[in-house]
């Protein structure tokens, strides 16, 4: 597997992925308009922080140690058990919790008791959504480059055709319904691609839990559960300030910035986790491992800047085709976003390389103090540049954690 070969194979998956995105973005922009855009995002960011405690946190484990014991066929088994048990353990137990207290927990989301049946269909579905990502992690760790870009091309339109057609039948209601199920759907086709391996067995999927594995998998679940909640809750914080200073149309404006940047860096973040924690997984010395970086600094850095000058060049007419003219007031943050952009894929490369070298202490700290230092710079900037101080402390937040990551991550390095 070389980063060209993933970069072709996987970015026809990842075109896909970003055109059925975008795609149901419009139709979300048409039938829930720029409140009900931050109402779904408001929902998505409990999600992700849920699945990562139901399981996905351990996938960057699941795909290194896969790749390192890639001679070893019966370690592989055993890694792939825990893991299956961890996720079945850890999805039944939250299943019931969110049963349990599903009123308050809608109730901080939405300040309303109305969506309390779509939390019980999350509910319900997690454990599917939990083994999906779990397999797709094994994928990417056996390097089954194909497999992986049909699971994730099928997924992607599991996605737009779930998510379109309840949000067109039902409003608010059905995006919300779409949001909790359709991930869950992509298991039957994942099992299909991996049923025709000659490496994959049920049994090898559930099992005895090895306590050895279980330790190594809870350093990248401690650094994902640590990166994804406290990501996830700072964007719920900084929604919360945006709607108390400017509206919840002017959330959502922010939500559909947020959703542009995605779509256009998928490319590059998958990129990175399909070739970039395989591969350095498996490298040892520093100047290999500072070589592959730079090697990355050379080729995606470029192709980021491009992107970002192409998008400012065609700004309004982006606006006005994945989204409405409602939503145009989010033209105010794109400047400052697009720059933002860049310097956040340089620190990407960084942290992917952190993740993949297991640095737990130097990931966790730096990941925690920069997300919730965003807080406070936010409040800062908007208070003198109003809504565009937003997409301002965006940027100053994610330069200031590249040079503290560059000089902590490769001081580190010298030291393996």
């Amino acid at each position: 597997m070389n980063l060209l070969k993933t970069s072709l194979l996987n970015g026809i998956a990842v075109v896909i992925k970003i055109s059925a995105m975008f795609v149901v973005n419009k139709i979300l922009a048409v039938y829930v308009g720029p409140a009900g855009y931050a109402a779904i995002s408001q929902f998505q960011n409990f999600i992700q922080m849920v699945i990562t405690f139901a399981g996905t946190a351990i996938n960057t484990g699941v795909v290194k140690y896969t790749a390192e014991y890639d001679e070893d066929k019966e370690k592989q088994r055993k890694l792939w058990q825990t893991a299956g048990s961890m996720v079945v353990i850890c999805s039944l137990l939250l299943m019931v919790l969110i049963i349990l207290f599903k009123k308050t927990i809608i109730i901080y989301l939405f300040h309303s008791t109305e969506y309390q049946l779509i939390l019980i269909w999350f509910a319900i579905f997690l454990i599917f959504f939990s083994f999906n990502a779990l397999l797709i992690a094994i994928l990417n760790g056996k390097g089954d480059i194909n497999k992986l870009v049909t699971a994730n091309i099928i997924g992607s339109l599991f996605a737009l055709a779930v998510t379109s057609l309840l949000a067109i039948k039902f409003g608010l209601k059905g995006a919300l319904i779409a949001s909790s199920i359709y991930q869950s759907l992509n298991l039957v086709v994942t099992i299909v691609l991996c049923y025709r391996t000659d490496w994959f067995k049920f049994k090898y999927v559930f099992g005895k839990i090895d306590k050895s594995i279980a330790n190594k998998l809870s350093v990248f679940a401690l650094m994902a559960l640590v990166s994804v909640f406290v990501g996830n809750i700072v964007q719920i914080w900084l929604r919360k300030i945006i709607i108390a200073e400017f509206g919840m149309s002017y959330a959502g404006y922010w939500d559909a910035m947020n959703k542009l940047s995605d779509g256009y860096l998928m490319l590059v973040g998958s990129i990175l986790s399909v070739y970039y924690v395989p591969k350095l997984s498996k490298l040892q010395k520093y100047a290999e491992i500072k070589k592959e970086v730079y090697y990355g600094y050379k080729w995606i850095l470029p192709l980021t800047v491009i992107t970002c000058l192409a998008i400012f060049i065609l700004k309004e007419w982006i606006v006005r085709l994945l989204f409405t003219d409602q939503f145009l007031p989010m033209l105010q943050l794109l400047s400052w976003q697009l720059l933002g952009d860049v310097i956040k894929i340089g620190s990407w490369i960084l942290s992917f390389m952190m993740l993949s070298k297991a640095m737990t202490k130097i990931f966790i700290g730096t990941e925690v103090f920069f997300a919730l230092s965003v807080i406070p710079l936010t409040i800062f900037f908007i208070k003198i540049w109003g809504f565009k101080g937003v997409a301002i402390a965006f940027t100053i937040n994610y330069l200031i954690y590249w040079i503290v990551c560059s000089y902590l991550a490769f001081r580190k390095l010298k030291e393996i």
